[in-house]
């Protein structure tokens, strides 16, 4: 019995001791705490506004500040905690965030007249910015405007330069030239107004380019147009405008490429590009080489009358000569008078001046310069 009896005390003192060692740690998970001061916007204490904080799992505890403006939480488990200063409608809660471990007071003192003070600065310093970019925007909006007005009226002058008297051209072109220089000017003064991430940047360059290329200046014309690629590089009608104004230069590869990418960007309208890259080299006189384009924008648009009647006129002008005995005989070229024709069937009705009526012109000319000729393609027999 009484070794029975030694036992159990000897086991009670073991509990005992276990509970002296465990007590300390549970308490340790729930001791920490939080207290500050919170002063008004006059630097004074502010008494009776409501203070909450808030654990990582959503655990809120709320109290108020005291007549000094005092606060505390107390048995926190440590971690992250956002306290938030409610503060009257309609502001929202001001809000801090710190992270709270046992055994150690953590503080968080408020001074709303530093806050305001702070916030005040940031908020002049953010009015001046906004200020000054409506100035620039300003600034950018009427020079762009003047712009435009200037383009019209080049684009005017270059209309009446083509009525314009061989004896008159001499001023009209130094006109054109006058209108171009000042509209370009205006579209550049509006692209430096203009923010560098301003994303109406590509269409400045775009108004610039167009500027210089109503008046011819090809150069210029395709700097600009490569400014606006650089600045948005997915607008297919950029490239396509590069590649007239490089065809009327005379740089046939890089027209190529231009035209090829609008087409690509633009699988839809793939045919106008390459028939604008056509037209382009049957305007500067490069009728070999607009046959190739022209060939493509048929394939691509075989109902263009337009396109079939510049393939046809192109081929005529590609024509090659060969002599037998003493005389030269024209060597029409295959599918010249095929393109005529298909253009005669989509545009039957047209007036003297439509693709059909000019096809038909061309058919007769080929027939001139080649007597016996077969003009009659694409032609259905009539059932008996």
């Amino acid at each position: 019995m009484k070794r029975l009896a030694n036992s159990w005390a000897l086991a009670a003192v073991l509990v005992g001791l276990l509970l002296c060692v465990c007590a300390p740690r549970a308490a340790a998970q729930n001791d920490g705490s939080i207290r500050g001061q919170i002063l008004d916007v006059a630097g004074k204490p502010w008494a009776e506004i409501g203070v909450q904080a808030v654990s990582e799992q959503g655990v809120k505890q709320d109290t108020k500040t005291d007549k000094d403006g005092n606060y505390t939480f107390r048995n926190l488990r440590s971690g992250v905690y956002t306290v938030l200063i409610i503060l009257p409608a309609p502001n929202k809660p001001y809000e801090s965030q710190l992270r709270v471990q046992g055994d150690v007071e953590s503080k968080v003192d408020v001074n709303f007249k530093d806050v305001v003070t702070k916030q005040g600065s940031q908020y002049a310093e953010q009015a001046k910015k906004q200020e000054e970019e409506k100035a620039k925007f300003e600034g950018m909006k009427q020079h762009f405007t003047a712009g435009n007005a200037l383009l019209e009226q080049e684009r005017k002058a270059k209309e009446d330069l083509l009525k314009t008297p061989p004896d008159q051209r001499d001023a009209a072109k130094q006109k054109l030239i006058e209108l171009s220089n000042q509209s370009a000017t205006e579209f550049e003064a509006a692209q430096k107004a203009a923010s560098e991430k301003d994303p109406n940047q590509h269409l400045i360059w775009a108004k610039v380019a167009e500027a210089y290329d109503v008046a011819g200046r090809n150069d210029d014309a395709a700097h600009a147009y490569q400014q606006a690629i650089t600045a948005k590089p997915d607008v297919p009608g950029y490239y396509n405008n590069l590649g007239n104004v490089l065809a009327r230069s005379g740089k046939i590869d890089d027209a190529r490429a231009a035209y090829t990418k609008s087409a690509e960007l633009d699988p839809p309208n793939a045919a106008t590009a390459w028939r604008n890259f056509g037209i382009s080299l049957y305007n500067a006189g490069r009728l070999k080489e607009a046959v190739e384009p022209l060939k493509k924008a048929t394939e691509l648009d075989p109902k263009s009358a337009q396109s079939w009647y510049l393939l046809g006129a192109a081929l005529v002008g590609s024509m090659e000569y060969k002599k037998v005995g003493d005389k030269m005989e024209v060597v029409v070229l295959p599918g010249t008078v095929e393109a005529y024709q298909k253009a005669i069937e989509l545009d039957p009705n047209s007036g003297p001046n439509g693709y059909g009526a000019q096809a038909k012109l061309g058919l007769e000319a080929l027939q001139q310069m080649a007597p016996g000729i077969e003009t009659k393609v694409n032609v259905r027999k009539k059932k008996s």
